[in-house]
């Protein structure tokens, strides 16, 4: 049942935001290929999934909020296609294809990043049925989440901390920016845009922070022993542009101990929740076991 909603939720999102970018005006084809090429080259569609699991869990209807979802996605494909650069982590591949910047050239990625982060508030703020004070309130999430006090502020950190030995509460300190704050902002609109109470917002945070720390732990543990096939990108990427990580900084064993730790604290987290949050629960499971 989990995987086959979370299917059925990856379609309604791909039929989606393909709608949202073909209504898209832009002074150059070439362009919306760029930012096309990203955005339609699939992946978990785990924001957005987010968004419409949080919804639920407080008896809201996840699906209706898409609209703000396709705009999560488009931030995070943003920040993929910027951080694939020569500039960043100097990546070929993505999802078992090329990076956006060996397709269409540097400056174009950089550009077709630019317009789908611009884009991504355009569309969020066509999202229906919601109060526009609560909609606005969203959007000032996303936008922080984003920006220097998250995304890319953790980003700034990762460049800073490359060939430097750094400490666990730094690496903490830029994943949860760089990876865990759009996770955050995730959780937390679905469950804004629902009309969660203030104590059901305060458990999805938790949760959210564990969420996202589970990824990161899981994500370094990848690159060390996953599959470049399954990965669709190479592993042991870390190690050659000398970034520390959970595995490097303590070891695989310690790392896969920290990451249950982040699981059970998100579980703990949705305790007084009902089965309405069951699809979080067998999310965050998922995480640890997953092979890319």
């Amino acid at each position: 049942m989990f995987k086959e909603l979370w299917k059925r939720r990856v379609k309604l999102i791909e039929a989606d935001l393909l709608k949202e970018l073909r209504q898209t005006r832009s002074l150059d084809e070439n362009l919306m290929r760029a930012m096309e090429y990203s955005l339609m080259a699939g992946g978990k569609r785990l924001r957005p999934i987010l968004l419409m699991a949080a919804a639920n869990s407080v008896n809201g209807d996840g699906e209706k909020f898409i609209t703000v979802a396709d705009a999560l996605e488009m931030i995070h494909t943003y920040s993929l296609i910027h951080d694939d650069l020569p500039a960043m982590d100097n990546d070929d591949y993505r999802r078992g294809k090329l990076t956006n910047h060996k397709v269409f050239g540097e400056a174009m990625a950089i550009l077709a990043g630019d317009a789908l982060l611009t884009l991504a508030f355009e569309v969020a703020l066509r999202q229906k049925d919601v109060p526009p004070e609560t909609l606005l309130t969203v959007v000032k999430e996303i936008s922080i989440a984003s920006g220097s006090a998250g995304m890319v502020g953790g980003q700034v950190v990762d460049l800073r901390s490359e060939g430097v030995k750094i400490d666990l509460a730094t690496l903490k300190l830029m994943h949860l920016g760089k990876t865990g704050a759009l996770f955050k902002a995730s959780i937390r609109s679905g469950a804004i845009l629902a009309g969660a109470t203030p104590e059901q917002l305060e458990n999805l945070t938790r949760y959210a922070e564990n969420f996202g720390l589970a990824f990161q732990i899981t994500d370094d543990i990848l690159d060390v022993t996953g599959d470049e096939k399954l990965l669709g990108k190479p592993t042991g990427s870390d190690a050659k542009n000398h970034k520390s990580t959970y595995v490097s900084l303590t070891s695989l064993d310690e790392a896969k101990r920290l990451a249950k730790a982040a699981v059970d604290a998100a579980l703990n987290a949705l305790e007084s929740f009902g089965a309405e949050a069951d699809f979080l629960r067998e999310l965050v499971e998922y995480l640890i076991a997953r092979e890319k």
